[in-house]
């Protein structure tokens, strides 16, 4: 099942790197049915399944905390044998699925108190925790205007468009990439989601970098939400993902060829809030 599971979790492409941290932590749990002699024997096998799931997507760091949170657990209780090893395995796996899955809506509620009624905001690709912000803001009566950029070349902001549409309480435009810059003067905010904060970057949806550097000489502020096990201090190193040339273009490249990656590099210092379930982090 492991295996499997990171086969999925490398084809799990437009999913929220959220559910990719909870259908990975609970891979884990494979291991409680299987046989180990020592309990060394079962740290070690933890271990490595956890650092294969970690590596079927080095990009996100909510998988990258999950599975560390879970190793650490049960390193740390040196357990006197494998069934107490094992229980404190569950334990853990239960309270790190709770936390990451508690820690997007979390997020999105204290994201929803910066939005105020009448105000116009340009969001950026797909982030169903900015989505969720949305709702619970026009839920207590707030109307938004929305600027939702396509976000080319797998045009999930298509999906945000549409989501947002069924709102009776959200005006939506959908806007190609490029024009985003046109109307950021007529936004009062940008709000995006994140893949990872490490250190003093923001590692997110391709596109990012560009309106966060647009929006900060426009003086627009711009909010980052997300769970808080999205923030990294250290230990993580982000790999980017360069996704296939077919997804830009389907002809064949004849003498030239096409860059694709999925996410860019914003500075910290472009935005001016990141907001998640845990308080605000002001920039």
């Amino acid at each position: 099942m492991i295996d499997e599971t990171v086969e999925e979790i490398e084809e799990m492409q437009t999913h929220s790197s959220s559910v990719v941290a909870v259908k990975a932590t609970r891979a884990l749990l494979e291991l409680l049915d299987r046989e180990f002699a020592t309990v060394e024997e079962y740290e070690r096998a933890l271990d490595r399944n956890a650092k294969a799931l970690q590596r079927a997507n080095p990009s996100h760091a909510s998988l990258y905390n999950a599975m560390r949170e879970v190793v650490d657990t049960v390193s740390a209780a040196d357990s006197e044998d494998v069934d107490d090893a094992k229980a404190t395995t569950s334990e853990a796996v239960e309270r790190v699925v709770d936390a990451v899955e508690h820690g997007k809506s979390g997020a999105a509620e204290r994201a929803a108190e910066h939005i105020e009624d009448g105000s116009t905001i340009l969001t950026h690709d797909y982030s169903s925790t900015v989505l969720e912000a949305i709702e619970l803001a026009t839920r207590d009566g707030a109307h938004v205007e929305m600027f939702v950029t396509e976000a080319r070349p797998r045009y999930l902001g298509r999906k945000t468009a549409r989501t947002l549409a069924g709102n009776d309480r959200v005006e939506t435009h959908l806007l190609t990439d490029a024009a985003s810059g046109y109307y950021l003067d007529e936004c009062d905010e940008v709000f995006v989601g994140m893949d990872c904060i490490v250190g003093d970057t923001l590692y997110n949806r391709v596109g990012t970098f560009t309106i966060a550097a647009t929006a900060a000489h426009c003086d627009v502020p711009v909010s980052v939400v997300g769970s808080s096990s999205k923030v990294i201090e250290g230990g993580f190193v982000f790999e980017n993902e360069f996704r296939s040339p077919s997804e830009v273009m389907r002809e064949p490249a004849e003498g030239f060829d096409v860059r694709n990656p999925a996410y860019d590099a914003t500075p910290v210092s472009l935005l001016t809030r990141a907001i998640t379930d845990e308080g605000v982090m002001e920039f």
